[in-house]
């Protein structure tokens, strides 16, 4: 594939979306790519395969060739079979009965004869590990399923080249593993593949990384050259790889592959570390039984879940006997594979569903005594994905409704609008329309409409989903200075370096049952369990219980190695 000099400026936009991109993609290659949320990843993908400019206008600029085929006059349904893509929102994607339908679907649109159809469907399931999952209704497959089957309509066109955009948005990490797999057994197979990413540890096997940065190419190389690059990756947004970070603090020119290549390096920089690992390993191992919060009374609890159970319908229960003490001031992340109930538990705190059995108590009272206002006092929740609890025309009406629907008086009104916006950093946005804004401002917006009702407790379902490293870094550090604010903080994310650095409890659930409730050093000590709920510490704490230490953040590692060295 040849790109160049694709420029495209959105419609009404005041500067292009992309700016004389230019590159050559072998076959068989793969290339990630990456940048800060507008830095124009998405526009490439679409002009990849003509759904820019065809369905989406603006002013295209640039030629863009296929195997030498220039696609410059081509429907975008004569791209699907070169180029195909895999969207950010894969769900977006499925909405067939049946999975076979599914994967159908696409070479119906291109007008393939039926018998060649029957051919291709059972080789593009068994590729991507969903044979006999034909009559499977595509809704009731877990996350990483529907992203395999995505990737599995595409595959039956026999594209040259696939386009994924952020393959792995919303998956856990069972999920994710099983995203690239999948991918790594597509570029055994010859596939060439563009593979759009912000976890820069999920690259490290590409050929290549380009980096975007405002419409441009800021970097385009081998991933050992270009993750070396600290500073420039950290100016266009892109979280540096923990391990590699960590070398470079140490003063070591070496970029780790794993954490087994990082734990090399180190010995052979500090061999005086050598020494001292058989004694510190033996101090390290994690404790036989987890410590938990379960001694916490019901009277000192700001919230407690009381043998909660609940189930869809006649479903299996999604909840299971769950008890649970929040306390003023606490910061617990929640997790656990998707399907285990996390964002369920949630809807029942703030009363959007009420369980089959047990209770919920806020402050003493039983939360299906209290009216919703009365909830939404003391309980805030912020949405995964913050466009479903936005419409306002502008910003400030946004951040307005609650406490005007509350029947508060004007002044207060204005007072508590000021205070949240500023929190959120858009005290300069009152009038935009909330839509045009980014993603980074919209998740803010949704905590400042929330807080503006001064929760106790604030509970946010994925908060950094779909975010830049510098979007992610924005929004965490408003929820911590939240809850040094008195904030209860419930976090529900798949990320372990979220976990980490910002929370000091951890809630694990599995199959609806929580397993595990007790600290973050604890938890990621907890081998076995981690391995069980398919969740994986930070490489950077792997790579510190290698040394028989556990460091929670780079920093906080460099510092111990530096002091025992």
């Amino acid at each position: 594939m040849s790109v160049q000099g694709v420029t495209f400026t959105y419609h009404g936009a005041e500067r292009p979306a992309l700016r004389a991109v230019s590159f050559v993609q072998s076959a068989g290659e793969m290339i990630g790519v990456m940048g800060a949320s507008g830095a124009g990843k998405s526009t490439l993908a679409k002009c990849l395969n003509r759904i820019i400019p065809e369905f989406e206008d603006g002013d295209f600029r640039g030629a863009i060739r296929i195997a030498g085929e220039p696609l410059e006059h081509l429907r975008v349904c004569d791209v699907a079979p070169k180029v195909g893509m895999v969207f950010q929102d894969f769900e977006s994607q499925l909405f067939s009965t049946n999975v076979a339908h599914e994967v159908a679907f696409a070479m119906e649109q291109v007008g393939m004869d039926r018998a060649e159809m029957d051919r291709r469907i059972i080789p593009a399931l068994e590729a991507v590990g969903l044979r006999g999952f034909e009559h499977r209704d595509p809704m009731s497959l877990s996350g990483g399923e529907k992203q395999r089957l995505a990737i599995a309509s595409v595959l039956a066109l026999r594209p040259s080249v696939i386009v994924l955009d952020e393959p792995t948005t919303d998956l856990d990490p069972e999920g994710r593993a099983e995203v690239f797999e999948l991918i790594a057994k597509l570029r055994a197979q010859g596939l060439s593949l563009i593979v759009i990413e912000h976890e820069s540890e999920e690259l490290r096997a590409a050929d290549r990384i380009m980096v975007l940065r405002e419409g441009e190419i800021a970097a385009d190389g081998p991933p050992s050259e270009v993750f070396a690059r600290t500073d420039l990756l950290s100016g266009c947004g892109v979280r540096p790889p923990g391990l590699g970070h960590a070398l470079e603090l140490l003063g070591i020119d070496a970029q780790a592959q794993s954490v087994e290549d990082a734990y090399d390096a180190i010995v052979r920089a500090y061999p005086r570390l050598a020494a001292t690992l058989v004694d510190s390993i033996a101090d390290s191992r994690a404790p036989e039984h987890p410590a938990t919060t379960e001694n916490a009374s019901i009277g000192s609890a700001f919230m407690a879940i009381e043998d909660v159970s609940f189930s869809y319908g006649d479903g299996p229960r999604v909840l299971d006997s769950i008890d649970l003490r929040v306390e003023a001031g606490d910061f617990i992340a929640i997790v656990g594979q998707n399907g285990s109930g996390k964002t369920t538990l949630a809807k029942q705190i703030v009363g959007l569903l009420q369980p089959a059995t047990g209770r919920v108590i806020i402050e003493g009272k039983d939360r299906a005594q209290m009216r919703p206002a009365e909830t939404a006092r003391e309980v805030a929740y912020v949405f995964q994905n913050p466009d479903h609890q936005i419409f306002a025309a502008t910003v400030q009406e946004e951040v307005a409704f609650g406490p005007r629907n509350f029947g508060l008086a004007d002044g207060e009104i204005r007072r508590r609008c000021d205070e949240a916006l500023e929190a959120v950093g858009l005290q300069n946005e009152r009038q935009s329309d909330p839509f045009l804004l980014s993603k980074g401002e919209r998740q803010r917006l949704a905590v400042a409409s929330v807080l503006v009702l001064r929760p106790r407790m604030l509970i946010l379902d994925e908060p950094t989903t779909g975010l830049d490293h510098r979007e992610q870094l924005r929004m965490m550090a408003l929820v911590r200075d939240l809850n040094r604010a008195g904030i209860a903080i419930v976090i529900i994310t798949h990320t372990p370096w979220l976990v980490a650095e910002y929370a000091r409890r951890v809630v694990l659930l599995r199959k609806g049952a929580k397993i595990f409730d007790g600290g973050v050093r604890e938890f990621f000590m907890q081998d076995e369990l981690l391995r069980s709920s398919s969740f994986r510490a930070p490489e950077i704490t792997e790579l510190s219980r290698r040394f028989g230490t556990l460091a929670l953040t780079t920093d906080e590692f460099v510092a111990w190695v530096k002091g025992r060295a």
